[in-house]
């Protein structure tokens, strides 16, 4: 008589117990063998716990990050951003010299990093861990040193590594923007990493960093395909300091802001609007948004940009669009008759061919042109109903790619046809699956 699964999982418990509750355990075979015969009076001895009980427990494994990414128990941008606080912890607090306080300081950093995360109006944000009072009072006894700095820049370097390179289809998650943001300070890294605003309480303007952002992306892609395919402004659009009408730094409930910057997201969300669009004020919002993530890569460029790791990108780019390309024609394959999903899921594949773009661009001609090849390829191979919808914005990338430009409104000149892929609409988006859709009405938000 086979033992039940339960009993089975049991076993696994107790073994598991044997190991410190906040530590993890050395190996996976340390829990995964057979049942021995005083474990259990309710399992014969020499049963094998199933396979899917042994992944559970996976998750309990004690190694580097990398390892539990290439294992899957990483499996997201998101669960990365979940489990990097610990490495954070460690890092930031290395230039404490008492062991004791060096300890406690990061418990209480990744302890802060559990709270839960509110979004806040008029520019306005949550406590940072720097400015509470009891981190205010141990920061004298940091040691000062270059140690401490190297640390930091080679841990940040490696994320940013690892979420692009396993990830490639996921803009980076807020929560990770955070870690990075923090691992960059202490490094002494000076890049400005923008987060992901919600489009119900975006306050119509964003704060300088995100200007410099932008600055960044075109100077770093400027004749790029991605400068070329999103008709980035000249490096020189970003040369004069932000300023309002009078000439004075702009300032809005307390912050400096780029209203530059934020006129021209308007401007260009304005002019990607379809004519007759009825959107909500959510999806107006969203196409602004959308347009300042364009405009500074959503951290790409930055990122690639400060730590120097072009080169190391460059060498996997074509997998790694070829890897974005595959995971959102998969996800435009899926039929889904909520409404909701239905925009969620275009709103995703545009970013995930937003990072393709930006893969696309650190390789040569060849590569694009090869690349675009396999897109067609597996849009072909994905049925007739995908690449009738999905068409223009293939037929579109092949324009840019050929050397064509989009007018003012995202489309190919005639006969090219084809047209630039975004995700906010303020009306019926045109690669939205209404044919299979139970309830098909007017998309308002993405």
């Amino acid at each position: 008589m086979q033992p039940w699964h339960a009993d089975l999982a049991r076993v696994l418990a107790a073994r598991l117990d044997r190991f410190p509750a906040d530590g993890g355990i050395p190996s996976v075979d340390a829990v995964a063998g057979d049942v021995g015969p005083a474990e259990s009076a309710l399992v014969p001895a020499g049963s094998l716990i199933p396979a899917y009980l042994v992944g559970k427990a996976a998750r309990a494994l004690d190694a580097p990050v990398e390892e539990l990414v290439k294992r899957g128990i990483i499996g997201s941008a998101e669960m990365l951003a979940d489990v990097l606080p610990q490495i954070t912890a460690q890092v930031l607090a290395a230039d404490f010299d008492d062991g004791d306080l060096r300890e406690l300081y990061g418990r209480a950093y990744a302890a802060f990093r559990r709270r839960r995360s509110v979004l806040l109006l008029n520019l306005e944000h949550q406590v940072r861990f720097a400015e509470l009072p009891w981190t205010a009072a141990v920061e004298p006894f940091r040691t000062t040193g270059a140690q401490p700095g190297r640390a930091a820049r080679q841990t940040l370097e490696q994320v940013t590594l690892l979420a692009l390179t396993s990830f490639p289809h996921t803009i980076l998650p807020n929560p990770l923007v955070v870690e990075m943001t923090a691992l960059a300070a202490q490094a002494g890294v000076s890049v400005p990493l923008t987060e992901e605003v919600a489009a119900d309480i975006f306050m119509g303007t964003f704060t300088e960093k995100w200007r410099h952002a932008a600055a960044i992306a075109s100077r770093s892609l400027d004749g790029t395909l991605y400068a070329r395919y999103y008709d980035l402004p000249g490096p020189s659009a970003w040369s004069r300091p932000s300023a309002g009408r009078d000439g004075k730094a702009s300032r809005q409930w307390g912050t400096k802001t780029a209203e530059d910057f934020s006129a021209v997201c308007k401007a260009r969300a304005a002019d990607a609007r379809e004519p007759g669009g009825r959107g909500s004020y959510v999806a107006a919002n969203g196409t602004i948004l959308e347009q300042a993530q364009i405009l500074t890569t959503h951290n790409l460029a930055p990122l690639v940009d400060a730590l120097n790791l072009r080169g190391q990108i460059a060498v996997a780019a074509p997998d790694l669009a070829d890897r974005a390309f595959a995971w959102l024609t998969g996800r435009l394959e899926i039929h889904a008759d909520n409404h909701h999903s239905r925009l969620q899921a275009v709103k995703n594949a545009a970013y995930a061919w937003r990072q393709a773009i930006y893969f696309l661009s650190l390789c040569d001609d060849d590569a694009q042109a090869e690349a675009l090849a396999r897109l067609r390829g597996r849009l072909q191979a994905a049925g007739e109903d995908l690449e009738a919808r999905f068409g223009p914005a293939v037929d579109g990338l092949a324009h840019v790619i050929a050397g064509g430009r989009f007018n003012s409104s995202g489309r190919a000149p005639q006969p090219a046809a084809g047209r630039r892929f975004l995700g906010w609409a303020t009306g019926p988006h045109w690669a939205l699956d209404y044919a299979n859709a139970s309830s098909p009405r007017l998309p308002l938000s993405p």
